[in-house]
C-alpha cells in the first residue's frame, strides 16, 4: 500500500472523528484539527494517493510556473488546461503579489539553490512566501508557504509547512508538488532525494466535502502500491525543465473524486 494513502487518510478520519467545527474565511463551514504531519523518504516511494486520482501533470504545470516561471499570470496557466487558479484571479489576469510572484522578487529558488550548493550544512536554507508587505496586494495568502532545507548522509531533505491546507482538495497536490520539488532542487545541486516532511498547521473538511472523503476511506483497502518517479537526468537547471521531463511510472488510482472548491 502507499504510504501516502496510509497517512492522509489517517489525518482524514481522524479529522472527521474528532475535528472542531467552526466557521472560516469562506462561506463554507469546517472541521478543523492543529498540527497534523506526514513524511515519507522518497528513496523509497513518490507520496501520491491511489485511494483517488491526482492530476499529477497539472500539479506539475502550477509548480512550474510558480518556481520556474516566477509567474503570478493565470492566463498562462489556462494556456497549459490549468484551471486551479481561475476562481482567484484579478481583473488584470494575475494574482498579484503572491507565489511565483515572491519567488521572482525575492529571487528565492536561486538563493536556495546557489546556497545549497555553497554551503551544504548550512541551516538557513529557507523560501518563504509569507512576506507581511506582499501579502494583501495578492489575491491570496500562501498556504503552503515555507520550505525548510537540510543536507544529510548526501541526501537532500525538504520540510514544507503549511499554514491551510484544504484536505480534500489541496493537500493531495500539495503533498505530491513539493515532494516533486524536492527531487528537482536535489538534482540541480547533485544531491540523492532524501526525507520530505509536510506540516500542516491548521488541517481542515470542508463539511460539503465529508461525503466524498468517507468514501474515500473505504478504498483505503484496495489502495495501490506507490508509483515510481522518473525525472530527466539530462536536466540541472530548474529553468530547463518542462512537464515532460518528469513522469510517474505504473501509476495505479482509483476515480477520481469530485468536490467543490471554497473560495
Amino acid at each position: 500500500m502507499s504510504r501516502a494513502d496510509e497517512q492522509y487518510l489517517a489525518i482524514i478520519s481522524d479529522i472527521l472523528d474528532h475535528g472542531y467545527y467552526d466557521t472560516n474565511r469562506t462561506v463554507t463551514n469546517t472541521y478543523k484539527l492543529p498540527h497534523k504531519i506526514m513524511q515519507f523518504d522518497l528513496e523509497q516511494e513518490f507520496p501520491i494517493l491511489t485511494t483517488k486520482k491526482v492530476a499529477f501533470k497539472t500539479a506539475t504545470k502550477e509548480l512550474l510556473w510558480i518556481y520556474r516561471d516566477q509567474s503570478n499570470d493565470v492566463l498562462k496557466l489556462q494556456e497549459q488546461n490549468v484551471h486551479i487558479w481561475d476562481e482567484w484571479m484579478m481583473e488584470d489576469g494575475t494574482i498579484g503579489t503572491a507565489y511565483g510572484w515572491i519567488v521572482g522578487k525575492y529571487h528565492l529558488i536561486d538563493n536556495l539553490i546557489e546556497g545549497i550548493k555553497r554551503d551544504p550544512q548550512g541551516r538557513r536554507h529557507i523560501m518563504s512566501l509569507w512576506q507581511n508587505e506582499w501579502l494583501d496586494t495578492g489575491s491570496l495568502h500562501p498556504c503552503a508557504f515555507m520550505t525548510m532545507w537540510d543536507v544529510t548522509d548526501g541526501r537532500l531533505n525538504c520540510m514544507l509547512v503549511q499554514r491551510s491546507a484544504d484536505m480534500g482538495l489541496g493537500v493531495p497536490f500539495n503533498m505530491s508538488q513539493y515532494a516533486l520539488l524536492a527531487h528537482i532542487v536535489a538534482q540541480c545541486t547533485g544531491y540523492r532525494p532524501g526525507i520530505f516532511t509536510h506540516v500542516i498547521n491548521n488541517a481542515h473538511i470542508y463539511e460539503n466535502h465529508v461525503e466524498q472523503l468517507r468514501g474515500q476511506l473505504g478504498r483505503l483497502s484496495e489502495a495501490y502500491p506507490a508509483p515510481k518517479l522518473w525525472i530527466n537526468p539530462d536536466k540541472t537547471s530548474i529553468y530547463d525543465f518542462t512537464a515532460d521531463d518528469v513522469k510517474l511510472i505504473d501509476y495505479r488510482y482509483h476515480d477520481t473524486i469530485k468536490m467543490d472548491v471554497s473560495v
